[in-house]
C-alpha cells in the first residue's frame, strides 16, 4: 500500500538580523570613528581659516607698500592733533586702516569718509560701521562682543616695541602722525613687524579708530585662543585709556604677522619676550638672525 503522505511538513525558515549586542557594538564603533574624525575636520577648517588670515595680512602688507610707493612714506598709524592717544571716542583718531581703503579695493568707503571731520563724526558713522572682510580674521568669533555701531578689525599696526602710550616718539612703524620711510628702518624691513593679529575687546572703537582698537605693541607675549585669554581680553575694559596692549589671535599656538618687507610669518606664543620687543622696534640694533 502507498504510504499516507497527508501530513504537513514543517519548514524552518531562518531570518537574517542583528542581535542587540551586535547593534550596540556597531554604534560604539561609529561613535569612536566620529570622535576621531571631528577633531581632524576642525583642524582642517582651522588650517583653511589660518591660510585665509595670512592672505588678508599679505593684502594689507601690499596695500602699505602701494601707499608708500605713492606717498614715499608709510601711512600714519593714527592722525590726531596731539597725544598721547586715549582709547576714548574723542578726537580725530583716524587710523592707518582708513588710509589703506583705496589700496584694498574699497574706494566707495574711502570716498564717504571725511578724514578732517574725524573718526567719530556723525557723517562718518555709516562708513565706520562697515564690516570689511580684509580687516577681520576668519577665525574671529564675535558673538560675545557688542559691535553694532562699528566695524571691528583683528589686525593692528605695531606702534612700539614695549608697552607705552601711542605718541609721536614711538619706535615702531605705525604711530601718532608717523611718516616713516623705509630708509629709517635701521634694523631692516625683514626684522620689523608692520601689522599683526590681536584680540579686540568688547568696547572696541573699530577699525577706523587709531587707538588700541587698531594699534598694538610688542611689550606683551602673544595671547592665545583659549577661553582664559579671551576672558582676560574681555576684562580689558578696566585698562587705563592710554594703555594699549599686545598682539594675539584665535589660532592655536600663536598669531600671524606681516613684516615690513611684506612677508607673512606665524609667530609662536612661546616666542621669547625680548625677541618680540626687538621685532617691534625699528631701530634697536639687535642682531636677529632667524627667529
Amino acid at each position: 500500500m502507498p504510504q499516507d503522505r497527508s501530513f504537513k511538513q514543517t519548514e524552518i525558515v531562518s531570518k537574517a538580523g542583528f542581535t542587540l549586542v551586535e547593534l550596540l557594538v556597531v554604534i560604539a564603533i561609529i561613535g569612536v570613528l566620529v570622535g576621531l574624525l571631528l577633531p581632524a575636520v576642525q583642524a582642517a577648517r582651522e588650517a583653511a581659516r589660518r591660510c585665509s588670515c595670512s592672505n588678508n595680512l599679505a593684502q594689507l602688507g601690499l596695500a602699505v607698500h602701494n601707499f608708500e610707493f605713492g606717498m614715499e612714506h608709510l601711512p600714519a598709524g593714527v592722525t590726531n592733533p596731539d597725544g598721547p592717544i586715549r582709547s576714548e571716542p574723542v578726537g580725530q583718531h583716524v587710523s592707518f586702516l582708513v588710509r589703506l581703503l583705496p589700496y584694498i579695493e574699497q574706494p566707495g568707503i574711502a570716498n564717504n569718509f571725511d578724514i578732517e571731520a574725524g573718526t567719530y563724526a556723525p557723517a562718518n558713522a555709516p562708513a565706520r560701521a562697515m564690516h570689511i572682510p580684509t580687516y577681520t580674521c576668519p577665525s574671529f568669533y564675535s558673538s560675545s562682543l557688542d559691535f553694532d555701531s562699528v566695524g571691528l578689525t583683528t589686525y593692528a599696526g605695531c606702534h612700539h616695541g614695549s608697552e607705552a602710550p601711542i605718541e609721536v616718539d614711538n619706535n615702531g612703524l605705525l604711530f601718532l602722525n608717523s611718516h616713516i620711510r623705509y630708509s629709517e628702518i635701521a634694523d631692516g624691513s625683514t626684522n620689523t613687524i608692520l601689522i599683526g593679529e590681536f584680540l579686540p575687546e568688547d568696547n572696541s572703537l573699530g577699525w577706523a579708530s587709531g587707538t588700541r582698537s587698531s594699534l598694538r605693541n610688542t611689550g606683551h607675549l602673544i595671547s592665545g585662543s583659549d577661553m582664559q585669554n579671551f576672558t582676560m581680553m574681555m576684562g580689558m575694559n578696566e585698562q587705563e585709556p592710554t594703555e594699549v596692549g599686545g598682539f594675539g589671535s584665535y589660532h592655536p599656538g600663536g598669531a600671524n604677522f606681516v613684516l615690513a618687507d611684506g612677508a607673512v610669518r606665524f609667530l609662536s606664543q612661546n616666542t621669547d619676550g625680548e625677541v618680540l620687543e626687538n621685532l617691534g622696534n625699528r631701530a634697536d640694533g639687535a642682531m636677529m638672525g632667524e627667529f
